[in-house]
């Protein structure tokens, strides 16, 4: 199957997939696609994206994508980044796991990858526009709706671990683990 002909969270919902994270059996739970969100810093900016087609298109994001064959999550950041930015991300730091699961059936699990130094300068190209953003301004707004509960412990530092069920782009449930620094924290 194609990157363009997987499911995308925008289909019709199907009666038999859960709405709330804890009917959802996550310990027997796969993803259809495993993808990278690749977040770039420089000193107290982060590098997004305006999407500008496929899954979240028109909202703001970090670059990122599906795995492809046999590639590490780290490989898949680097080249994801690259392709839609020109940009070479360096110093990766996992920060966290997402697993979202749509009512249409499409399940989707993300590795929340953080770059502290990067080689090139962002341009814009067919997949996303950049945008250099101070991490006081984050534009929650116009992005998903779980990323105003995960990404300011991301970019404090802390690893997540979340889980969200989505109706097309409506978060309808959530639940999210912030290890902090050594410490073990939860919320929602």
């Amino acid at each position: 199957m194609s990157k363009e002909t997987k499911p995308d969270g925008q289909g019709p919902p199907r009666h038999d997939v859960p709405d709330r994270v804890e009917n959802v059996d996550w310990s027997a739970w796969r993803a259809d696609d495993v993808a990278t969100l690749t977040f770039v810093r420089r000193s107290n900016e982060v590098l997004l994206i305006r999407k500008k087609r496929g899954l979240g298109a028109g909202k703001v994001n970090a670059p990122g994508g599906r795995v492809e064959g046999e590639e590490s999550i780290e490989e898949c950041a680097v080249r994801e980044v690259e392709e839609e930015l020109h940009v070479t991300p360096a110093r990766l730091d996992r920060r966290g796991e997402l697993r979202f699961q749509f009512l249409d059936g499409y399940a989707l699990h993300v590795h929340v990858i953080f770059a502290s130094d990067h080689d090139g300068t962002a341009q814009e190209t067919d997949e996303a526009a950049p945008m250099w953003t101070p991490v006081d301004a984050v534009p929650y707004d116009e992005m998903w709706a779980d990323d105003r509960f995960w990404l300011p412990h991301a970019l404090a530092g802390h690893h997540v671990d979340g889980r969200f069920i989505f109706d097309h782009h409506d978060m309808l449930d959530m639940d999210l683990r912030v290890r902090m620094r050594g410490l073990e924290g939860q919320s929602g």
